[in-house]
């Protein structure tokens, strides 16, 4: 029998951590801070039949992410699954297990090493100067860096620059589906139904032109690969999601805390400390707010007991700020050391594209540095309505240029 978590001293009532008005209106990092402290694993009810445990602190967060005999991928990843069957189970590399898991995800390491992802960084500095140069007076920077995902997605996987905005769209309808910028009007599962749809078209078209005329890049190493035209295109979708939904939201969420806290200038003066920026950056923004994981048997994570079959889904904007890891957590610290965040996730499902998305912010926070001496806030900071984005989606600033 579970416990009613509102019966625990410190836990608020009434908290609804699938609620996305409290990521896009709320305060969640509050609302963490005291389920670290009261209720580091919480039941969560959704609805009348449903629900899943809520992992608050850094410890358990890795154990379920590292443990998939214990948690599984293969039922789903995001809560917008919860109750849904998976359709890409063991096909796609997001929601498969190991050893399998391996067999997928191989063949594409290979290509996203530091190594191998180092050659593109010519491309992507290139698109970054381009995208900052017709910035000044005020701008919306959120508008500004939409098109960031382009300067790695472009060369890695084929995609074409004027297909970008609808791309970007439907991204969005995948993962925000209760934003009201991109919902349909019969609601959040329409849009996300909508969004599905149009991505898996869009990138079932780019595989079979692929197949026509290989490019040598990510979309024709999983064609290559003895799977069903339904998986590979599952794939590139993982590929797709991951690359493109949160990185944007990095350096918009960064910029925000250095602009309320008067330490651009602090940040940009330093630029033999942009690793150490990059790392900051991620842990403090943590824009994939949270990853889901089925338990396999009956276990006990932090002191409680997890039922076979129960949802479990890793907050990571909550581990990355427990205070027993992460001193003076709530603060942006440019010489944090060390930094063991979870923003990429962690074990097997180590986020596939990490390697290229610390080149793509290196590059974008050494050019922003370089060419803006200071910012100021021209209008309120707009969040994404989301259970999995943690972002921004308008910041209206105005920069002045070195």
């Amino acid at each position: 029998m579970r416990v009613d978590p509102h019966d625990r001293i410190g836990c608020p009532g009434g908290l609804d951590l699938a609620d996305p008005d409290l990521y896009g209106a709320g305060d969640p990092h509050a609302v963490w801070r005291r389920l670290r402290r009261w209720d580091p694993v919480r039941w969560q009810p959704v609805g009348n039949t449903s629900g899943f445990w809520a992992v608050t602190r850094h410890a358990d967060a890795g154990a379920v992410l590292t443990d998939h005999a214990r948690f599984t991928s293969t039922g789903g990843v995001m809560l917008n699954m919860l109750g849904r069957p998976e359709p890409a189970q063991n096909q796609q590399f997001a929601a498969t297990d190991p050893p399998r898991h391996a067999l997928i995800r191989g063949p594409l390491q290979r290509q996203m090493s530091t190594r191998a992802v180092a050659r593109h960084a010519p491309a992507i500095r290139s698109s970054v100067r381009a995208m900052l140069r017709p910035a000044a007076g005020v701008f919306d920077f959120a508008d500004l860096t939409a098109s960031l995902p382009l300067a790695f997605l472009g060369p890695l996987m084929g995609i074409p620059a004027a297909d970008w905005p609808d791309l970007a769209r439907w991204v969005s309808m995948s993962v925000a589906e209760h934003d009201p910028d991109v919902m349909v009007p019969d609601g959040p599962a329409a849009t996300l139904d909508r969004g599905h749809r149009e991505l898996f078209a869009y990138l079932l078209n780019l595989v079979l032109d692929h197949r026509r005329h290989p490019r040598g890049d990510l979309v024709d190493v999983l064609a290559a690969m003895p799977l069903r035209a339904g998986a590979v295109v599952a794939n590139c979708y993982s590929l797709l999601l991951g690359g493109s939904a949160a990185i944007p939201h990095v350096p918009r969420a960064t910029v925000a805390e250095l602009v309320r806290t008067g330490r651009y200038a602090d940040w940009a003066g330093r630029p033999e400390r942009i690793e150490q920026a990059v790392e900051e950056a991620l842990r403090f923004t943590s824009p994939a707010g949270h990853f889901m994981r089925l338990a396999t048997r009956d276990t006990i994570l932090g002191g409680t007991p997890i039922a076979a079959g129960d949802a479990v889904v890793v907050w990571l904007g909550s581990a990355n700020r427990d205070e027993s890891v992460f001193p003076d957590a709530d603060t942006l610290d440019l010489d944090r050391h060390p930094n063991r965040h979870l923003a990429f996730g962690d074990g097997r499902h180590y986020c596939l594209g990490a390697a290229v998305a610390r080149l793509t912010l290196r590059i974008f926070f050494t050019e922003l540095f370089a060419t803006f001496a200071s910012f100021e806030l021209a209008g309120d900071v707009e969040r994404v309505r989301s259970t999995w984005l943690g972002g921004i989606k308008r910041m209206p600033l105005v920069g002045r240029p070195r």
